[in-house]
């Protein structure tokens, strides 16, 4: 059954740790606005924030992967909490922060998809600091933000809902996309390169600005600020989004110094994947132990039985062609071989195509 609490609490706050994706839920107060939900993955954006009336021995913005660990006082390291925050990186849509702008009504749930089943839900008052803030700086300096950060969404929690999950699948955590990082460190080069050009004035500098902001009539800077005023300035149902990010004069990172490389992702890991589970046949049986198990297996032996006596009957009938062919030419300028390879062929393709089996 599911538990609710007014807090995190410590084995919660270790379990959370350990995920790779969380979802963001908000909608606008309008009767028949659009009800958002964003699946949020980029590593070491997640933050728990720790009571700061909690006694447990520990380092305040440390957790450790295992609750159970101990420290010299003898208590668990783990921390309760009734508060987090995540940077929000770039997008081309901005429901999230234009919602909590409106009424900071936000969820933020968490799924197992491996281990033992469970479901999180953190129900919380959320507010938006933007690129650009003192509140942003605070959290995210210079050093800290990630490519494509325009904002830190803080969440104060109110209450934390667990619940079973039975029904959710396992899936395998491969490795993280590096997309974002890449295609975002090059858009922010493009603005801080501008804004550092040694050959611009301070006059041309203060024209080009004000182009990019709008106020000139000209055309804007293509690098993320950019981005950010084409996309990110309103909601669907009209809600303001980024006010300050895009026109701060807070600089960007300067990423060629950095040395820092994200590495072109390699997308077609799924589909690698499933070409060595599945071959070219993709009848597969998934069940737990029992007799589900031992009907599946049985099935699946049946099939391969099945389809090794279709390839056997496809073998003997183009060597029975091939020999009657042999004897009709008299052996005469003809080439046996690959006139056996093109009956094999065609007469596997009708026996397979009998049984459904896909060949490419």
């Amino acid at each position: 059954m599911g538990k609710f609490y007014d807090h995190i609490p410590a084995n919660i706050v270790s379990w959370i740790q350990d995920q790779k994706i969380f979802y963001v839920a908000t909608a606008p107060l309008l009767e028949d606005g659009h009800v958002n939900m964003s699946p949020k993955g980029c590593s070491d954006t997640f933050h728990v924030v720790y009571d700061e009336d909690d006694d447990t021995f520990g380092v305040k913005d440390e957790v450790p992967s295992d609750p159970a660990d101990e420290g010299d006082a003898g208590k668990k390291v783990a921390r309760k909490s009734r508060a987090v925050w995540y940077e929000d990186m770039s997008g081309s849509g901005i429901e999230t922060i234009s919602h909590l702008k409106e009424n900071g009504r936000i969820t933020v749930m968490f799924v197992a998809f491996e281990g033992p089943p469970q479901i999180v839900r953190l129900f919380g008052t959320g507010k938006v600091y933007e690129f650009g803030t003192p509140e942003y700086e605070e959290l995210l300096p210079l050093n800290k933000r990630q490519p494509g950060s325009r904002a830190v969404i803080w969440v104060d929690v109110y209450k934390v809902g667990t619940s079973c999950g039975f029904s959710i699948p396992f899936f395998d955590y491969n490795r993280p996309r590096n997309k974002l990082h890449r295609l975002a460190a090059f858009s922010e080069q493009k603005d801080y390169d501008h804004d550092h050009a040694a050959t611009l004035t301070t006059e041309e500098k203060e024209k080009a600005k004000e182009k990019e902001q709008g106020g000139g009539g000209g055309a804007s800077m293509p690098g993320l600020r950019h981005f950010w005023k084409t996309y990110n300035l309103k909601s669907l149902d009209g809600l303001p989004g980024l006010e300050v990010a895009y026109s701060t004069s807070v600089p960007f990172n300067d990423w060629k110094s950095t040395g820092k490389v994200w590495d072109a992702d390699d997308e077609t890991i799924r589909s690698k994947s499933r070409s060595k589970e599945g071959g070219g046949a993709t009848l597969r049986f998934v069940t737990g132990q029992g007799l589900g198990w031992d009907l599946g297996k049985v099935l699946v032996g049946f099939g391969a039985g099945l389809v090794a006596s279709s390839v056997y009957k496809s073998v003997k009938g183009a060597l029975s062609a091939w020999a009657r062919c042999l004897i009709a030419s008299n052996q005469a300028n003809y080439n046996g071989i690959n006139r056996f390879v093109l009956l094999f062929r065609e007469r596997s393709l009708q026996t397979l195509s009998g049984l459904n089996v896909r060949v490419e």
